[in-house]
C-alpha cells in the first residue's frame, strides 16, 4: 500500500497502540485513534498531525461496547471513505492465583482482550470486504502460545485472538478474498505502562519479565506488517526460541515458564497494594499516557545485541585459534 493509508488503532492512548500511531503518522498515514481516554487521544492526534499524519482523528471508544466499535468504524469511513488497516491493540490483564481472581475482573479481561477484538474485526471486515482490500492486525502475545501462571484470563484471551486470526484467514481463503489479510502479532514482554495498569491481587509487585523488548520494535513490526502482511509474527529471537521449544518439548518449557514468572515477573521482597488497576476505569492522569513504561526495553535490547555479538565474535576467535593450532604444526 502507498502512503496516506487510513489506519484505525484501538488502545491508542498508551503502549503499543500509541507507539504504532506515531510510527504510522511519520509514514504519512491518516490515523483514527481509539481508547477510553478522550483527552489523551486528542493530544495524541495533535502529535500525530505534527509528525505528518493529515487529519488524525480521535474517537473515544470503549472496545467492550459493540455499538461504540461500530461507531468507530463508521467515523473512519465518514471522514476518509475507506479503511486500509485496522489494528486491534487494546488489552488489559489481572495477576492473581486462578481461584482468587474476582470473576468480574476475569470477565473484563475476556471482554476487552477477546470480545473487543471480535467487535473490531467485524467492523473492519464489514468495510474491507466491499472495498476488496485491507489488512487486519491483531496484537496477541507469546503468552497466547505459552500461557503463564497467575494470568489465566490474559493467556486464554491471547490464545483465542490467535485462533481468531487462523479462522478468519481460512474464511477469506474460501471466499477468495486474496487482498484482505489478517495478521497476528505475538510479542513477549514489551516496555509499556501495561504492568502498572494491570489488576494485581498477588500482594507482590509486578515486574517486566525479561527479556524486555522496546515498544518501538513492536510498532515497527506492526507498520511493516501493514505493508507486507504475514500470517503470524513472533517478535524477538528469545520469543521465537520459546515457541519452537514449546512445540517440541511442552512439559519442560512450561516448567521453565512457571519458574521464570515466579522469580522474575513478581517481586520476591517488595509488597504491592491490592488493586483492580485500570480494568474498569482508565488512569486519567496526563503523565500516564505514554508509549514506554520505564522498563528500558530499548537499552536492554541494545545490551542483548551487544552481548550476543560479543559471544559470536568470541566463538569465531576461539574457532580460528583451534584451526591454527591444528594447521600450524603440519604447515611447518
Amino acid at each position: 500500500m502507498a502512503r496516506n493509508r487510513i489506519v484505525v488503532i484501538t488502545g491508542a492512548s498508551s503502549g503499543i497502540g500509541r507507539a504504532s500511531a506515531l510510527r504510522f503518522a511519520r509514514a504519512g498515514d491518516c490515523v483514527v485513534l481509539a481508547s477510553r481516554r478522550g483527552m489523551a487521544l486528542r493530544e495524541l492526534a495533535e502529535e500525530c498531525r505534527l509528525q505528518g499524519a493529515p487529519g488524525a482523528l480521535a474517537v473515544p471508544t470503549d472496545t467492550t461496547d459493540e455499538d461504540a466499535v461500530q461507531a468507530l468504524g463508521a467515523a473512519a469511513l465518514a471522514r476518509f471513505g475507506r479503511i486500509d488497516v485496522w489494528v486491534n491493540s487494546a488489552a488489559v490483564s489481572v495477576f492473581a492465583p486462578f481461584v482468587e481472581v474476582p470473576l468480574d475482573d476475569f470477565r473484563r479481561v475476556i471482554d476487552v482482550n477477546l470480545m473487543g477484538y471480535v467487535y473490531g474485526a467485524r467492523a473492519a471486515l464489514q468495510v474491507m470486504s466491499p472495498q476488496g482490500r485491507g489488512v487486519l492486525i491483531n496484537v496477541s502475545s507469546v503468552v497466547g502460545e505459552i500461557p503463564q501462571p497467575y494470568t489465566a484470563a490474559y493467556g486464554m484471551s491471547k490464545a483465542a485472538v490467535r485462533a481468531l486470526g487462523v479462522s478468519l484467514r481460512q474464511e477469506l481463503l474460501l471466499e477468495k478474498e486474496t487482498n484482505i489479510r489478517v495478521v497476528t502479532i505475538m510479542p513477549a514482554t514489551v516496555d509499556t505502562p501495561f504492568f502498572r495498569h494491570s489488576a494485581n491481587y498477588t500482594g507482590r509487585q509486578i515486574l517486566a519479565m525479561p527479556p524486555v523488548y522496546s515498544v518501538d520494535k513492536v510498532a515497527r513490526t506492526i507498520v511493516n506488517a501493514a505493508r507486507l502482511p504475514r500470517n503470524e509474527i513472533v517478535i524477538g529471537a528469545a520469543s521465537k526460541a520459546m515457541v519452537r521449544q514449546h512445540r517440541r518439548h511442552p512439559k519442560s518449557l512450561e516448567a521453565q515458564m512457571a519458574w521464570h514468572v515466579e522469580k522474575t515477573h513478581l517481586s520476591t521482597h517488595r509488597s504491592a497494594d491490592i488493586t483492580p488497576g485500570t480494568l474498569h476505569e482508565p488512569d486519567r492522569s496526563p503523565g500516564d499516557a505514554t508509549a514506554t513504561g520505564g522498563w528500558h526495553g530499548g537499552r536492554r535490547l541494545a545490551r542483548r545485541r551487544f552481548i550476543g555479538s560479543s559471544i559470536a565474535a568470541a566463538g569465531i576467535a576461539w574457532g580460528l585459534l583451534r584451526l591454527r593450532s591444528r594447521v600450524g604444526p603440519s604447515a611447518r
